[in-house]
């Protein structure tokens, strides 16, 4: 007599929900502003409860988000601590610059190729604003991340952008402004004058040039401001 082979339904795990994702979307850019504008420090625990009451969500879409943090590498677990926001040493940040310095350059050499007249011109006036905020270093900062948008922008690559908003996660990491070190501030207003000037020119070569010094003095003064905050 055979058998009679009953089979048992295997229950599915449910899909997260489109609501669900758009919550964790929306908690993971907020917990990434935090952490480029200082909220969350280095080193410095993130608690899932807090942040769900600080963004009016359930600790659901917070969990997802600290996940995709993770996988990011912007934050890590600690077994005694939980949930930490990651530091970087000395080597990961020459690391970091080394590959910024290629894709910045990258992009100022693909700028210099594709970028239009409203780009250029909006280029233009982030120069004299950083001018004008040249003694504010925090507000210099700003204009800094917007000046160099702006060219990955009209560098009009959808691939580069990706993996320069990679990179740029990772910079959030780093604490302070390089525009704090003594000199920064005048020596690299030099030198984006010198990439818009290679820009507006359409000279590839020398527009990643001029991108790739800028990167290398950005990481020399951030060596420096790494030194003196260990020295304090």
């Amino acid at each position: 007599m055979t058998e009679k082979v009953v089979a048992i339904p295997i229950k599915k795990r449910k899909p997260a929900s489109s609501e669900n994702r758009s919550r964790a979307d929306h908690v993971s850019k907020r917990i990434r502003e935090a952490i480029r504008t200082g909220r969350y420090a280095p080193g410095e625990r993130i608690r899932e409860t807090e942040v769900a009451t600080w963004l009016g969500v359930s600790r659901t879409p917070v969990r997802e988000a600290l996940r995709r943090l993770e996988s990011e590498g912007l934050v890590g677990f600690e077994s005694w601590r939980g949930v930490v926001v990651a530091k970087l040493d000395r080597q990961q940040v020459s690391e970091l610059y080394a590959m910024r310095e290629v894709l910045e350059g990258a992009a100022a050499r693909l700028a210099a190729r594709h970028i239009d007249d409203a780009e250029i011109d909006m280029l233009s006036v982030l120069l004299e604003r950083a001018d004008a905020s040249a003694d504010v270093p925090e507000k210099l900062a700003a204009i800094n991340r917007q000046f160099h948008e702006t060219i990955y922008a009209a560098a009009h690559n959808r691939y580069l952008l990706q993996t320069l908003e990679q990179l740029r996660n990772a910079l959030a990491l780093l604490r302070g402004t390089t525009f704090a070190v003594p000199g920064r501030a005048k020596t690299a207003a030099t030198e984006h004058k010198k990439i818009v000037e290679e820009i507006r020119k359409r000279d590839p070569d020398r527009a990643e040039e001029a991108a790739r010094a800028h990167i290398a003095a950005a990481h020399r003064a951030r060596l420096r401001l790494m030194i003196e905050e260990d020295v304090t």
